[in-house]
């Protein structure tokens, strides 16, 4: 009785042993399993902050994106102006956190109307609209957005005001036209594009709003997209850098939510 007792403690001892070793091997398991899933969290959402989530998820889904196809946009430049004089007498730090303030409040104007900002390019932004899907609303979309930026800025101007910091001024620039839209970029920084003579011409008309003294325009693509509750008044046209014809543009005043849009007019 005592041996066949012994050998049952012992075998007991064994089971004891081996159930904390595999509870402790599975508790490793799971710890390796989380940090692999939040390393994974993690890589997404950095990679979320230079392509849209869409283009994420496809890169994930099938290592390469599909988008890469010719198609109708509406492109936005902004711009502030004067910030290179500016910025030459502002505190690095000062002038850093001056810029961050502004590309987040005016990221969010964007992202709110259904746009998404394709990249910033020193104190400019490019954004899109209608670029990722299908959206007849597209033009007005980018319309609103700058209206939104433009009360936004203003906002941030008396924020910037009342920590005693020189006031920004901005131009905005929109066109619409054909674009080749896709991922471009290497195995080392990638992003989602669009390439065009669209881009261009965006980029130009926002240039157009110093020789103006506006801060937002539009091209006769735009003025004959938008909705005619949107109130724009002609500009004389301009010539621009690599355009053989002057540019007309029209600048956008306001928005007239009140007044009943016509039947016929464009979504």
């Amino acid at each position: 009785m005592l041996i066949v007792a012994a050998a049952l403690a012992a075998v007991v001892v064994a089971l004891v042993l081996w159930v904390g070793r595999t509870r402790r091997t599975v508790a490793a398991l799971e710890e390796r399993v989380a940090a692999a899933a939040g390393g994974l969290e993690s890589l997404q959402q950095a990679f979320a902050r230079f392509a849209p989530a869409e283009v994420v998820e496809d890169i994930i889904a099938q290592g390469v994106s599909t988008r890469s196809e010719k198609k109708e946009v509406t492109v936005l430049f902004a711009d502030l102006k004067g910030f290179t004089a500016l910025a030459e007498h502002l505190d690095p730090d000062v002038l850093v956190r001056i810029l961050n303030g502004y590309f987040e409040r005016m990221s969010r104007a964007i992202t709110d109307h259904r746009g998404h900002v394709a990249k910033f390019i020193g104190d400019g932004i490019l954004a899109l609209f209608g670029a990722l899907e299908a959206n007849p609303w597209q033009t007005n979309d980018a319309a609103h957005a700058a209206l939104a930026m433009r009360a936004a800025l203003a906002d941030y101007d008396a924020t910037l005001a009342a920590d005693g910091l020189p006031a920004l001024a901005m131009g905005v620039g929109i066109h619409r036209g054909t674009v080749v839209a896709g991922v471009i970029g290497s195995a080392e920084l990638i992003e989602y594009g669009v390439i065009g003579s669209a881009v261009n011409l965006a980029a130009r008309v926002q240039e157009l709003t110093r020789a103006h003294a506006v801060d937002v325009l539009v091209t006769a693509a735009v003025r004959d997209a938008l909705d005619p509750r949107f109130t724009l008044h002609a500009m004389p046209p301009l010539e621009v850098k690599g355009l053989p014809d002057p540019v007309a543009t029209f600048a956008v005043d306001r928005f007239d939510a009140e007044t009943r849009p016509q039947a016929s007019s464009t979504p």
